[in-house]
Protein backbone atom coordinates (compact mmCIF):
# COMPACT_ATOMS: atom_id res chain seq x y z
CA UNK A 1 0.00 0.00 0.00
CA UNK A 2 1.38 3.41 -0.97
CA UNK A 3 2.05 5.87 1.84
CA UNK A 4 -0.55 8.63 2.27
CA UNK A 5 1.10 12.07 2.12
CA UNK A 6 0.83 14.50 5.03
CA UNK A 7 -1.61 17.41 4.84
CA UNK A 8 -0.15 20.33 6.80
CA UNK A 9 1.60 21.32 10.04
CA UNK A 10 0.98 19.76 13.43
CA UNK A 11 0.18 20.44 17.04
CA UNK A 12 -2.82 22.77 17.49
CA UNK A 13 -5.22 22.08 20.34
CA UNK A 14 -8.80 22.82 19.29
CA UNK A 15 -10.21 24.84 22.18
CA UNK A 16 -13.82 23.70 22.44
CA UNK A 17 -14.57 26.16 25.23
CA UNK A 18 -13.45 29.13 23.14
CA UNK A 19 -15.43 27.94 20.13
CA UNK A 20 -18.48 27.34 22.33
CA UNK A 21 -18.20 30.91 23.62
CA UNK A 22 -18.38 32.13 20.02
CA UNK A 23 -21.52 30.07 19.38
CA UNK A 24 -23.09 31.36 22.60
CA UNK A 25 -22.27 34.98 21.74
CA UNK A 26 -23.95 34.60 18.34
CA UNK A 27 -26.92 32.82 19.92
CA UNK A 28 -27.39 35.51 22.57
CA UNK A 29 -27.80 38.15 19.86
CA UNK A 30 -30.49 36.01 18.21
CA UNK A 31 -32.23 35.32 21.54
CA UNK A 32 -32.29 39.05 22.37
CA UNK A 33 -33.83 39.79 18.97
CA UNK A 34 -36.50 37.13 19.53
CA UNK A 35 -37.23 38.43 23.04
CA UNK A 36 -37.67 41.96 21.67
CA UNK A 37 -40.33 40.55 19.33
CA UNK A 38 -42.09 38.77 22.21
CA UNK A 39 -40.78 35.31 21.41
CA UNK A 40 -38.07 34.51 23.96
CA UNK A 41 -37.00 30.87 23.44
CA UNK A 42 -37.70 28.34 26.17
CA UNK A 43 -36.02 24.96 26.70
CA UNK A 44 -37.71 22.19 28.69
CA UNK A 45 -35.64 19.20 29.79
CA UNK A 46 -37.02 15.90 31.06
CA UNK A 47 -35.15 13.54 33.40
CA UNK A 48 -36.50 10.14 34.43
CA UNK A 49 -35.10 8.89 37.72
CA UNK A 50 -32.16 10.19 39.74
CA UNK A 51 -29.13 9.41 37.57
CA UNK A 52 -26.41 11.78 38.92
CA UNK A 53 -24.69 12.07 35.52
CA UNK A 54 -27.97 13.02 33.82
CA UNK A 55 -28.66 15.61 36.52
CA UNK A 56 -25.19 17.10 36.03
CA UNK A 57 -25.58 17.30 32.23
CA UNK A 58 -28.96 19.02 32.60
CA UNK A 59 -27.48 21.56 35.04
CA UNK A 60 -24.76 22.34 32.49
CA UNK A 61 -27.39 22.90 29.80
CA UNK A 62 -29.49 25.13 32.04
CA UNK A 63 -26.42 27.19 32.94
CA UNK A 64 -25.82 27.72 29.22
CA UNK A 65 -29.47 28.81 28.87
CA UNK A 66 -28.88 31.43 31.57
CA UNK A 67 -25.81 32.76 29.73
CA UNK A 68 -27.62 33.28 26.42
CA UNK A 69 -31.01 34.37 27.82
CA UNK A 70 -33.06 31.25 27.08
CA UNK A 71 -35.77 30.46 29.64
CA UNK A 72 -35.28 26.92 30.98
CA UNK A 73 -37.15 24.44 33.13
CA UNK A 74 -36.73 20.81 34.13
CA UNK A 75 -39.35 18.11 34.56
CA UNK A 76 -38.00 15.38 36.86
CA UNK A 77 -40.10 12.22 36.65
CA UNK A 78 -39.68 9.46 39.25
CA UNK A 79 -37.59 6.36 38.57
CA UNK A 80 -40.74 4.25 38.29
CA UNK A 81 -42.38 6.46 35.67
CA UNK A 82 -43.76 4.41 32.79
CA UNK A 83 -43.69 5.21 29.11
CA UNK A 84 -47.27 6.54 29.25
CA UNK A 85 -46.32 9.14 31.86
CA UNK A 86 -43.31 10.21 29.79
CA UNK A 87 -45.44 10.49 26.64
CA UNK A 88 -48.07 12.52 28.50
CA UNK A 89 -45.35 14.89 29.76
CA UNK A 90 -44.02 15.32 26.24
CA UNK A 91 -47.53 15.95 24.86
CA UNK A 92 -48.06 18.70 27.43
CA UNK A 93 -44.78 20.39 26.50
CA UNK A 94 -45.57 20.04 22.79
CA UNK A 95 -48.72 22.12 23.34
CA UNK A 96 -47.12 24.93 25.33
CA UNK A 97 -46.44 28.16 23.43
CA UNK A 98 -43.62 29.20 25.77
CA UNK A 99 -41.60 26.01 25.13
CA UNK A 100 -39.65 26.15 21.86
CA UNK A 101 -37.35 23.20 22.55
CA UNK A 102 -37.76 19.85 24.33
CA UNK A 103 -34.86 17.65 25.39
CA UNK A 104 -35.34 14.17 26.84
CA UNK A 105 -32.17 13.39 28.79
CA UNK A 106 -30.81 9.92 28.08
CA UNK A 107 -30.33 7.24 29.18
CA UNK A 108 -33.82 6.24 30.28
CA UNK A 109 -34.32 3.42 32.78
CA UNK A 110 -33.54 0.16 30.98
CA UNK A 111 -37.09 -1.09 30.45
CA UNK A 112 -38.22 2.09 28.64
CA UNK A 113 -38.03 2.60 24.86
CA UNK A 114 -36.17 5.86 24.10
CA UNK A 115 -37.06 5.71 20.39
CA UNK A 116 -40.78 5.78 21.19
CA UNK A 117 -40.34 8.72 23.54
CA UNK A 118 -38.16 10.66 21.07
CA UNK A 119 -40.71 10.13 18.30
CA UNK A 120 -43.39 11.74 20.49
CA UNK A 121 -41.57 15.09 20.60
CA UNK A 122 -42.90 17.68 18.16
CA UNK A 123 -40.27 17.68 15.34
CA UNK A 124 -40.34 21.49 15.42
CA UNK A 125 -39.29 21.36 19.11
CA UNK A 126 -36.79 18.51 18.74
CA UNK A 127 -33.67 20.54 19.51
CA UNK A 128 -31.62 17.34 19.97
CA UNK A 129 -32.35 16.49 16.32
CA UNK A 130 -33.25 12.83 16.89
CA UNK A 131 -36.85 12.75 15.70
CA UNK A 132 -37.25 10.43 12.65
CA UNK A 133 -38.56 13.36 10.57
CA UNK A 134 -35.53 15.51 11.36
CA UNK A 135 -33.13 12.63 10.75
CA UNK A 136 -34.89 11.91 7.46
CA UNK A 137 -34.58 15.54 6.39
CA UNK A 138 -30.87 15.43 7.23
CA UNK A 139 -30.39 12.34 5.04
CA UNK A 140 -32.27 14.10 2.23
CA UNK A 141 -29.82 17.01 2.44
CA UNK A 142 -32.16 19.45 4.21
CA UNK A 143 -30.49 20.20 7.55
CA UNK A 144 -32.99 21.70 9.98
CA UNK A 145 -32.78 20.62 13.61
CA UNK A 146 -29.93 18.11 13.67
CA UNK A 147 -27.98 16.19 16.35
CA UNK A 148 -25.87 18.67 18.31
CA UNK A 149 -22.49 16.91 18.55
CA UNK A 150 -22.14 16.36 14.77
CA UNK A 151 -23.32 19.93 14.14
CA UNK A 152 -20.70 21.21 16.58
CA UNK A 153 -17.95 19.33 14.75
CA UNK A 154 -19.09 20.74 11.40
CA UNK A 155 -19.25 24.24 12.90
CA UNK A 156 -15.72 23.88 14.31
CA UNK A 157 -14.33 22.70 10.97
CA UNK A 158 -15.89 25.72 9.26
CA UNK A 159 -14.39 28.06 11.89
CA UNK A 160 -11.00 26.39 11.36
CA UNK A 161 -11.30 27.05 7.64
CA UNK A 162 -11.48 23.36 6.69
CA UNK A 163 -13.50 22.87 3.50
CA UNK A 164 -14.87 19.32 3.54
CA UNK A 165 -15.44 19.16 -0.21
CA UNK A 166 -13.28 16.36 -1.60
CA UNK A 167 -11.72 15.60 1.80
CA UNK A 168 -11.19 12.06 3.08
CA UNK A 169 -13.23 11.86 6.28
CA UNK A 170 -13.24 8.84 8.57
CA UNK A 171 -15.67 8.36 11.46
CA UNK A 172 -15.01 5.67 14.07
CA UNK A 173 -18.36 4.73 15.59
CA UNK A 174 -21.73 4.38 13.83
CA UNK A 175 -24.20 5.46 16.52
CA UNK A 176 -27.41 7.34 15.79
CA UNK A 177 -26.15 10.11 18.06
CA UNK A 178 -22.84 10.89 16.33
CA UNK A 179 -21.58 8.56 13.61
CA UNK A 180 -24.56 8.23 11.29
CA UNK A 181 -25.77 11.85 11.36
CA UNK A 182 -22.21 13.18 11.05
CA UNK A 183 -21.62 10.97 8.01
CA UNK A 184 -24.75 12.48 6.43
CA UNK A 185 -23.62 16.04 7.21
CA UNK A 186 -20.20 15.39 5.72
CA UNK A 187 -21.72 13.80 2.61
CA UNK A 188 -23.95 16.86 2.28
CA UNK A 189 -20.70 18.86 2.06
CA UNK A 190 -19.23 16.53 -0.58
CA UNK A 191 -16.63 14.79 1.59
CA UNK A 192 -15.64 11.20 0.87
CA UNK A 193 -16.79 9.46 4.06
CA UNK A 194 -15.85 6.11 5.61
CA UNK A 195 -17.65 4.92 8.75
CA UNK A 196 -15.80 2.35 10.88
CA UNK A 197 -17.15 0.30 13.78
CA UNK A 198 -16.48 -2.74 15.95
CA UNK A 199 -16.66 -5.08 12.94
CA UNK A 200 -14.23 -3.06 10.79
CA UNK A 201 -11.15 -5.05 9.84
CA UNK A 202 -7.77 -3.32 10.19
CA UNK A 203 -9.05 -0.05 11.63
CA UNK A 204 -5.66 1.65 11.29
CA UNK A 205 -5.65 1.20 7.52
CA UNK A 206 -8.76 3.39 7.41
CA UNK A 207 -7.80 6.01 10.00
CA UNK A 208 -4.39 6.63 8.38
CA UNK A 209 -6.15 7.90 5.25
CA UNK A 210 -8.29 10.46 7.07
CA UNK A 211 -7.80 14.16 6.52
CA UNK A 212 -10.58 14.61 9.07
CA UNK A 213 -10.86 11.89 11.73
CA UNK A 214 -13.73 11.74 14.23
CA UNK A 215 -13.61 9.12 16.97
CA UNK A 216 -16.78 8.25 18.88
CA UNK A 217 -16.27 4.63 19.89
CA UNK A 218 -16.30 4.79 23.69
CA UNK A 219 -12.97 2.94 23.90
CA UNK A 220 -10.27 4.73 25.94
CA UNK A 221 -7.08 5.37 23.99
CA UNK A 222 -8.27 3.49 20.91
CA UNK A 223 -6.48 5.77 18.42
CA UNK A 224 -2.69 5.89 18.75
CA UNK A 225 -0.29 8.30 17.09
CA UNK A 226 0.73 5.79 14.41
CA UNK A 227 -2.93 5.42 13.35
CA UNK A 228 -3.27 9.08 12.32
CA UNK A 229 -2.36 10.72 9.04
CA UNK A 230 0.16 13.54 9.52
CA UNK A 231 -1.64 16.87 9.39
CA UNK A 232 -5.14 15.44 10.00
CA UNK A 233 -7.86 17.20 11.99
CA UNK A 234 -8.89 14.92 14.84
CA UNK A 235 -12.09 15.22 16.89
CA UNK A 236 -12.28 13.03 19.99
CA UNK A 237 -15.91 12.50 21.07
CA UNK A 238 -15.09 9.82 23.65
CA UNK A 239 -15.82 10.41 27.34
CA UNK A 240 -14.40 7.62 29.50
CA UNK A 241 -13.53 7.40 33.18
CA UNK A 242 -10.14 5.76 33.72
CA UNK A 243 -8.35 5.83 37.07
CA UNK A 244 -10.44 8.74 38.32
CA UNK A 245 -9.73 10.82 35.20
CA UNK A 246 -11.89 11.67 32.19
CA UNK A 247 -10.15 10.59 28.99
CA UNK A 248 -11.12 10.30 25.36
CA UNK A 249 -10.86 7.64 22.67
CA UNK A 250 -7.65 9.21 21.34
CA UNK A 251 -4.17 8.94 22.88
CA UNK A 252 -3.86 12.72 23.01
CA UNK A 253 -0.15 12.91 23.91
CA UNK A 254 0.76 10.80 20.88
CA UNK A 255 -1.69 12.23 18.37
CA UNK A 256 -0.95 15.91 19.11
CA UNK A 257 2.53 15.38 17.66
CA UNK A 258 1.14 14.04 14.38
CA UNK A 259 -2.17 15.78 13.68
CA UNK A 260 -2.67 19.37 12.54
CA UNK A 261 -5.21 19.84 15.31
CA UNK A 262 -6.85 17.74 18.03
CA UNK A 263 -9.72 18.28 20.47
CA UNK A 264 -8.82 17.58 24.10
CA UNK A 265 -10.99 15.61 26.53
CA UNK A 266 -12.42 17.28 28.49
CA UNK A 267 -12.77 20.76 26.99
CA UNK A 268 -13.17 19.85 23.34
CA UNK A 269 -16.33 18.55 21.71
CA UNK A 270 -18.42 18.62 24.93
CA UNK A 271 -18.72 22.41 25.33
CA UNK A 272 -19.42 22.75 21.61
CA UNK A 273 -22.31 20.28 21.87
CA UNK A 274 -23.98 22.29 24.63
CA UNK A 275 -23.54 25.57 22.76
CA UNK A 276 -25.09 24.08 19.61
CA UNK A 277 -28.08 22.99 21.71
CA UNK A 278 -28.55 26.66 22.62
CA UNK A 279 -28.26 27.66 18.96
CA UNK A 280 -30.84 25.07 17.94
CA UNK A 281 -33.26 26.17 20.66
CA UNK A 282 -33.03 29.67 19.21
CA UNK A 283 -33.47 28.22 15.72
CA UNK A 284 -36.64 26.39 16.79
CA UNK A 285 -38.04 29.68 18.12
CA UNK A 286 -37.06 31.47 14.90
CA UNK A 287 -38.78 28.80 12.80
CA UNK A 288 -41.93 29.11 14.90
CA UNK A 289 -41.99 32.90 14.56
CA UNK A 290 -41.47 32.66 10.81
CA UNK A 291 -44.44 30.27 10.54
CA UNK A 292 -46.62 32.72 12.47
CA UNK A 293 -45.58 35.58 10.19
CA UNK A 294 -46.01 33.59 7.00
Amino acid sequence: MSEVPPISGTGMIIDGKALASEVEAETKVRVDELAALGGRPGLATIIVGDNPASAMYVRIKHSACDRVGIRSENVNLPEGAGIDEILETIRGLNEREDVSGILLQLPLPRELDPARAMAAIDPAKDVDGFHPMNMGSLLAGAEGLVPCTPKGIIWALERLGVDLEGKEAVIVGHSNVVGKPLAAMMLNRNATVSVCHVFTKDLASHTRKAEVLVVAAGVPGLIRGDMVRPGAYVFDVGINRVGGRTVGDVQFDEVIGVAAAVTPVPGGVGPLTVSILMSQTAKAAEMKMKMKEG
